[in-house]
């Protein structure tokens, strides 16, 4: 366990110091070029973990960067009804529309390579604190949000997407962007769904960030699960309003 423990911190560490690398040259110097180079690495970060991201809108003047009016999801939708087909890892390809569009949020596509367990800020929290201090591997994680309609993500193993149809067993928890109101508790974002990942910006609910690094193994969905169900339900039992609305619903 002691072993676990230190491979998880050391990966950690290589991580937080991935990030602070000095920006490559012509990235710029401090300020916005800076900035620029850092939210490049992050990204390029989780590609290399396996995670194939697309772009997103973004929180613009209180509002949505879409054009549709009112958008009842700003900043938590991708930009093209194409993103499942459009969702890459390769870097280079990353990088050009991070480099044409560098205020876009970003979303990785769930149900390829890797799964999502998405719980409640506070359920969430409680949990990854049992998992840890019980000696479990629990993978990449991230949080966005903040109070009731905060939110953090278990990135896990995936069910897959087999050829035979018959071989993928469905679940209650599955969750899609349309369906997300029908889960305020737990969600098992896979086939068909997607979540932001950092360094997205949510309007006025903070920022998305790792809270544990993308480099981790993922591990599987299974060895999570328990935890997170009796955790929210005892999130459930508290008089929070835990159906406000959460990230990134439904578009």
């Amino acid at each position: 366990m002691d072993s676990d423990n230190n491979r998880s911190r050391g990966r950690d560490s290589r991580f937080s110091q991935w990030l602070r690398r000095r920006p490559r040259s012509g990235a710029g110097a401090p300020g916005t070029a800076a900035a620029d180079a850092g939210r490049e690495d992050l990204l390029l970060a989780a590609a290399a973990a396996g995670f194939p991201l697309a772009q997103a809108a973004y929180p613009s003047d209180y509002g949505c960067s879409c054009d549709r009016i009112g958008c009842p999801t700003p900043g938590r939708h991708p930009v093209s009804f194409a993103w499942q087909t459009q969702a890459s890892t390769d870097p280079e390809k990353i990088g050009r529309w991070l480099r044409a569009q560098p205020q876009a949020n970003v979303i990785t596509a769930t149900g390829i390579n890797h799964d999502v367990l998405d719980v409640p800020a506070d359920a969430g929290l409680s949990a990854l604190e049992r998992l840890e201090a019980d000696g479990v591997e629990v993978g990449p994680v991230v949080a966005g949000g903040e109070g009731p309609r905060g939110r953090v993500l278990f990135f896990t193993a995936t069910r897959g997407t087999p050829d035979d149809e018959d071989e993928w067993w469905p679940c209650e928890l599955d969750c899609h962007p349309e369906t997300l109101d029908e889960h305020p508790g737990l969600r098992w974002h896979c086939r068909g769904s997607y979540v932001l990942v950092p360094p997205s910006r949510l309007p006025s609910a903070g920022p998305v960030t790792w809270l544990r690094g993308p480099g981790r193994p993922l591990p599987d969905p299974l060895t999570l699960l328990e935890t997170l169900t009796d955790a929210c339900a005892r999130y459930a039992t508290d008089d929070t309003d835990h159906h406000s609305a959460a990230w990134p619903l439904h578009h």
